[in-house]
């Protein structure tokens, strides 16, 4: 078993007062007793502000080996739904900015296989807000072609009334990266290489930090290794840079629901992205403006859902913990990992994990994450 106090790596800026060392002493000994408990074998963090990094750590080696490698900053995680939030929302709204489509676009006029009278209306914002009556998953293994998918998806039977409940769903965010390949002509990978490159110019670290769909080399060998579901075909191997999840596996590690790797460096640079626009930064360009971050991270109009679009809002029952504002937003990945933006305090939160190698339950890795979270309420 991996020694949980192992010697970390880390840096801290602007972390003076007694209150926030404190806070991030608790917070560090909150992942050493997961990685203890083996709820994950390796977790980096990188918690700042809209000004820059706050602090960022590595902990414990890739895998609970005696001899596995040890973590590094740099290390690449599968980011899993984190996708959802990082691409696909992001180059749906960067579509939108370009007038290529609407929020409103009724998805029957976007893929002409989704036909019926209880899914007409359902429109792009019901997919990114999880209310399209969509399940959360296929009832069978899944097909071999983002063709097939489209087939199996827009033909299965809806779950409930559009708009009358949300429901988390992978299937809807699949169709979503398909929409967005569709519209544009160019693969989703291809469509948020090009939008990372024009948000670095005022985020320069985006370009520098690991971000992207498809690790090669070097980048890939030194990824947190993971292990495939049981459902999954792949059972039984190591998957260490690529991609956990079954489905962006038969899409070619490509989909809208899955398939990004990324540091917590890369996904930091991201979250400032958001946090400076969301607090009225009007120098960062499409489609991070000011006013089209306000209205992606509004709250939805269902009822009982706290989803925005793509992103999830603040529950104190959430993983993101009970002392972030209102105002805060984030999201999961089944893999271990998360992201939470608190607008209103000027804080970011970035913790990558690989509990899905050998680690935790998912109720373990929620319970650390609330609990890493309320650690840091007086950073």
């Amino acid at each position: 078993m991996q020694n949980a106090n192992a010697e970390c790596h880390c840096t801290m800026h602007d972390v003076g007062s007694g209150v926030q060392v404190r806070a991030v002493d608790d917070a560090r000994r909150g992942l050493q007793e997961g990685m203890a408990a083996r709820v994950f074998p390796a977790a980096v963090v990188d918690v700042g502000a809209s000004a820059g990094s706050l602090w960022h750590e590595a902990f414990g080696s890739l895998t609970f080996g005696p001899d596995a490698p040890p973590t590094e900053e740099t290390t690449p995680f599968d980011l899993a739904s984190l996708t959802k939030v990082i691409v696909t929302t992001t180059v749906i709204m960067d579509l939108v900015a370009a007038g290529a489509i609407r929020l409103d676009s009724p998805i029957a006029d976007l893929l002409s296989e989704w036909r019926g009278g209880d899914r007409e209306s359902v429109t792009v914002r019901d997919l990114l807000e999880h209310a399209s009556g969509l399940p959360a998953r296929l009832l069978e293994p899944p097909p071999s072609s983002p063709r097939e998918f489209v087939h199996d998806i827009c033909g299965m039977p809806l779950e409930y009334a559009p708009r009358t409940r949300s429901i988390y769903s992978d299937l809807g965010f699949i169709l979503l990266g398909i929409v967005a390949s569709e519209r544009n002509g160019r693969p989703l990978a291809s469509q948020f290489a090009a939008i990372r490159d024009r948000l670095a110019r005022e985020e320069p670290s985006l370009a520098r930090e690991t971000l992207r769909f498809g690790l090669r080399g070097s980048e890939k060998m030194r990824a947190a290794p993971t292990m495939p579901m049981d459902e999954d075909a792949r059972r039984g191997r190591t998957l260490t840079g690529d991609v956990h999840d079954n489905y962006a596996a038969a899409l070619g590690a490509l989909a809208g629901h899955a398939g990004l790797f990324g540091s917590a460096a890369g996904v930091a640079a991201f979250a400032r992205l958001v946090l400076r626009a969301a607090r009225g930064d009007d120098r960062i360009p499409e489609p991070m403006s000011p006013l089209r971050v306000a209205n992606v991270l509004a709250k939805t109009t269902v009822a009982g859902s706290s989803r925005a679009l793509g992103w999830d809002t603040m529950l104190p029952t959430s993983s993101c913990g009970t002392h972030m504002s209102p105002a805060a937003v984030g999201h999961v990945g089944f893999t271990g990992t998360s992201i939470w933006i608190d607008p209103t305090r000027d804080r970011y939160f970035v913790l990558l994990t690989n509990r899905s190698y050998r680690g935790g339950t998912l109720e373990q890795m929620r319970m650390a994450r609330r609990a890493f979270h309320d650690a840091l309420a007086e950073l």
